[in-house]
C-alpha cells in the first residue's frame, strides 16, 4: 500500500526550508495573469503549518493597509512556490497562533529567538 501512495505523491519542493510557527517569512509565488507570468512576494508571520504528505500546507498572516489582517495558505509541495525565505525566528509556546487574529499593535508582536 505504501508503494502506491508514494507513486502518487508529488516531489518535495527543495526551495522551502524548515519552517516553524512564529517565523517571519517571505513567500515568492508565481502568478499567471493572462499570458504573462510574474513573481509576487507575500511577507508575514507563519501562524500554522501542517506537514502531512501531499496536502501539507502553511498559513501566513500579515497586516495590510488600514490595519486589516490578511491570511494566505500555501501548499508545501506546490510548483507555484518559487522560494520561501525565513527572515527571523520567534519564540512561541504553541503551534497554532490563532490568538494573533484578535491582537493589534504591540500585543501582536512576538519575541525574537536567537
Amino acid at each position: 500500500m505504501n508503494e502506491i501512495i508514494k507513486s502518487v505523491e508529488s516531489p518535495v519542493n527543495p526551495n522551502i526550508p524548515a519552517l516553524r510557527s512564529g517565523d517571519m517569512v517571505r513567500v515568492f509565488i508565481r502568478i499567471k495573469e493572462g499570458t504573462h507570468e510574474r513573481t509576487q512576494e507575500f511577507k508575514g508571520t507563519l501562524i500554522r503549518i501542517r506537514k502531512s504528505g501531499n496536502d501539507g500546507n502553511f498559513t501566513v498572516r500579515r497586516i495590510a493597509s488600514n490595519g486589516i489582517g490578511v491570511e494566505r495558505t500555501f501548499l508545501l509541495r506546490s510548483p507555484r512556490l518559487e522560494k520561501v525565505i525565513v527572515d527571523r525566528h520567534s519564540r512561541v509556546r504553541r503551534s497554532r497562533l490563532y490568538f494573533l487574529r484578535d491582537r493589534t499593535g504591540k500585543s501582536a508582536r512576538l519575541k525574537q529567538k536567537f
